[in-house]
């Protein structure tokens, strides 16, 4: 059995402002035998502002988790209190981590989470865009078939939408929304809680209020569908019949129909196509 003062310990880290360190993360850090950084360089600078002294780091991130994990496993099997921190803001939510969390969870280590500053909830906090529901997407693939993709699943789903995004791939991928999701609200967050902080407001369908060149990390905000009128069944029908002219199995026909609707999901797409007449002409799954 693990020691009981074993723990892995989930620290929220600022934004940007060393301000917003919480007391009780400030004392989770200083006690820790060992914390695991992203960048290790980068915490010890928070450290270090905040008067936080003598600590011990290991990098911990993307490329070097699965390594890492045994290790640390090891450490809190011998009774170790290790913190957990990403760059900024909340480990895991877009960081690495929750494999290790998992296998803690499953050997019955001992994980807490020392709560505080967040990107999503910052930004939607202050962006003035409906709240509920909401999905946070983390970083949006590289690619933008991986792009077009991802934004597809949810441009007929309720609520806001929330990412992360690079400055150089931004209008790229604001241009992608536009297609896929059609018109709506948009607020672009910049250098949350820093100096230069900054919420540009503008639209998907509009590509003119973005400026060209912006600077610092970047967190998107995009609003509740504007237009769910349900496509008229007739017209779904239509659009089946085209679509099977072109050729293809049933789902690929389903998938290429159902983003050209409003309100239809692609199963409902696939269960008219499959229990009708309308799949006399269609190829079989």
């Amino acid at each position: 059995m693990p020691s009981t003062s074993a723990c892995l310990w989930i620290v929220a880290t600022p934004l940007g402002n060393p301000g917003d360190l919480s007391p009780r993360a400030r004392e989770v850090l200083a006690a820790a035998d060992l914390i695991l950084a992203e960048d290790t360089r980068r915490a010890a600078r928070l450290c270090a502002v905040c008067g936080i002294e003598g600590r011990r780091f290991l990098s911990f991130h993307d490329h070097n988790e699965s390594q890492r994990q045994e290790e640390t496993l090891n450490l809190l099997r011998q009774g170790k209190q290790l913190a957990l921190v990403s760059d900024a803001g909340t480990p895991l939510l877009a960081d690495p981590g929750y494999r290790l969390v998992r296998a803690c969870r499953q050997e019955g280590l001992k994980v807490s989470p020392v709560p505080g500053p967040s990107a999503p909830t910052a930004a939607l906090s202050a962006a003035g865009i409906a709240p509920l529901p909401h999905s946070f997407l983390g970083f949006l693939p590289r690619d933008m078939g991986g792009r077009e993709a991802l934004l597809r699943v949810f441009a007929h789903m309720p609520g806001s939408l929330i990412f992360f995004e690079r400055k150089d791939r931004l209008k790229d991928s604001l241009a992608v929304a536009a297609r896929l999701l059609g018109p709506r609200e948009v607020v672009v967050c910049r250098e949350l809680t820093k100096t230069h902080e900054e919420f540009i407001v503008g639209r998907l369908e509009d590509d003119t209020w973005l400026p060209n060149e912006l600077l610092g990390e970047i967190t998107v905000v995009i609003g509740p569908p504007e237009q769910m009128e349900r496509t008229p069944q007739a017209r779904v029908e239509a659009l089946i019949r085209q679509e099977m002219a072109l050729g293809g199995k049933p789902r690929e026909i389903a998938r290429r129909v159902q983003e050209q609707l409003q309100g239809w999901s692609g199963k409902e797409v696939y269960a008219l196509i499959t229990h009708s007449d309308l799949t006399v002409h269609a190829d079989k799954a």
